[in-house]
């Protein structure tokens, strides 16, 4: 069987402020939306959005010092999810599941971004 890779890279804009919760076995989980620039040279301009899914002890750092607006760069995976919504249609939305994420605006006050790896943090 021939290696396959689910590697996706990321640095931009945080465009939500994050959302921290738990999973019924205590695990913290923060969701929120990242803007990336589309530059071209010869058409318009454009963003891209992308949902962002943050485990354990990172997702507590992400919810703490990370706010709407900062930039941050963040590695992951990319996730599918698809469910049938309460009108009977079905719904399909692409996560990226972090194991990495770098602060790059400091909300902490030093001027200094840091560093949280939350790969051994993923259920997944």
């Amino acid at each position: 069987m021939a290696r396959t890779i689910n590697k996706v890279e990321l640095l931009g804009r945080v465009g939500t402020e994050p959302e921290m919760s738990y999973t019924p076995g205590g695990t913290a989980v923060t969701k929120l939306r990242m803007a990336t620039d589309r530059y071209r040279k010869d058409a318009e301009n454009g963003t891209d959005w992308h949902n962002l899914v943050v485990w354990g002890a990172t997702a507590e750092a992400v919810n703490q010092y990370v706010a709407k607006g900062q930039r941050i760069y963040v590695a992951g995976r990319l996730v599918q999810n698809s469910w049938e919504g309460d009108d009977g249609q079905r719904r399909h939305r692409t996560e990226v599941h972090a194991s990495e994420v770098v602060f790059l605006d400091s909300s902490n006050g030093n001027g200094n971004g840091g560093s949280h790896n939350g790969e051994e943090d993923s259920p997944f």
